[in-house]
């Protein structure tokens, strides 16, 4: 056997070991990990759960408590988003075989793959007009590279951003979302929920906390509603997916054009 065989082994077994590993919940409770990630409601909100974790240490460092005692630099934010990005798309990629929803021969039908490229495009045009200060929660500090000096680790940082931003969010998101919440709302079973069933509770709850995510938050609710409308019209969770995409992609070219970085 050679080495490389040897290692491909070794991971194998390291990977198997750590999902038979038993996880202690608490209460008495124990949980294998083999069995957690097959788990249906696990596999969608554990992407968007570890995206919120990286957010919630950018915040933490930028404390001024925190900020003070350790000597952070002001940039050392931006750095965490790659790794953020790429630990979300690994932990997607190792999950994808559970998310059984996602057709995307479903981009086939052009009439629906066209009605999610102009959503996209509507929701990025309406994005950049409401940022009026009442609409916004917090301080918007934005992703800026240019806090960066040098001009090679800048554009490895907006690659990194557009990456992230075009394809790992709207992928992390829609599942969390449209995916799992909407569906949750109407039945804790939800996997018997059809994609794209309406009910009104769900459509207000999921559009308004989809908004309450994003520092500007009517912007969020308008995107959340855009973006559940055509889910109820397309019943398409990729068609979902493009719409967001296409809207996060524009919204980065605007922000690299304009260098109004707070809208990212």
């Amino acid at each position: 056997m050679s080495n490389k065989d040897l290692l491909a082994n070794q991971m194998k077994l390291c990977y198997s070991s750590l999902l038979d590993y038993t996880v202690y919940t608490g209460n008495g409770v124990r949980m294998n990990i083999r069995k957690l990630v097959k788990n249906s409601s696990f596999t969608r909100i554990a992407p968007f759960a570890l995206f919120m974790a990286f957010i919630a240490l950018e915040e933490m460092l930028r404390n001024p408590v925190i900020n003070k005692t350790f000597h952070f630099p002001e940039s050392i934010a931006i750095y965490i988003y790659p790794v953020k990005a790429l630990s979300t798309g690994l932990l997607i990629l190792m999950l994808w075989g559970n998310y059984i929803e996602l057709h995307f021969h479903d981009f086939r039908k052009l009439s629906s793959t066209l009605l999610s490229l102009i959503t996209g495009i509507i929701v990025f045009i309406l994005w950049i007009h409401l940022d009026w200060t009442w609409a916004s929660i917090g301080t918007v500090r934005g992703y800026n590279p240019t806090l960066v000096s040098d001009y090679f680790t800048q554009y490895l940082l907006i690659v990194f951003r557009m990456f992230g931003a075009s394809l790992i969010v709207p992928i992390m998101e829609e599942l969390f979302w449209r995916s799992w919440l909407l569906r949750y709302l109407i039945s804790q079973d939800f996997q018997s929920v059809k994609i794209g069933k309406f009910s009104l509770s769900s459509f207000l709850i999921g559009a308004i906390m989809f908004g309450l995510e994003h520092n500007l938050w009517l912007a969020g609710i308008m995107a959340g509603v855009c973006y559940n409308i055509l889910l109820y019209r397309t019943r398409s969770i990729a068609q979902c997916i493009l719409a967001h995409a296409v809207t996060n992609f524009m919204l980065g070219l605007y922000v690299l054009q304009t260098g109004r970085w707070e809208f990212w």
